[in-house]
């Protein structure tokens, strides 16, 4: 699986990138057809405290998945998007197996 990270209007540091990269390949385990994997990191102004958005796009055979979070830690984002993305990982799986 090809993993392309874009952090926009900021530069990310390798451990977050590591760590995102770490935890994408895991998906694998749930759907092995994954082609690749779109990381977008954003930071949004609402107060204070700058809420981190993580949207993910996997490519799979004959449909592309997309799940996106928002809180106040990168880290918990990326949790709850993957979390998204392997439950539409299945779905999409037993789609396939039911062909």
């Amino acid at each position: 699986m090809k993993i392309q990270t874009q952090a926009i209007h900021f530069v990310a540091d390798a451990e977050l990138i590591e760590l995102i990269e770490t935890r994408l390949k895991k998906l694998q385990q749930f759907y092995n057809e994954i082609l690749d994997a779109t990381v977008f990191l954003r930071l949004e102004n609402s107060g204070k405290i700058k809420d981190k958005i993580v949207e993910v796009k996997l490519k799979v055979p004959r449909e592309q998945l997309i799940a996106k979070s928002k809180s106040k830690k990168f880290e918990k984002s990326l949790d709850d998007t993957l979390e998204a993305l392997r439950k539409q990982l299945i779905k999409h799986k037993e789609k396939m197996n039911a062909y």
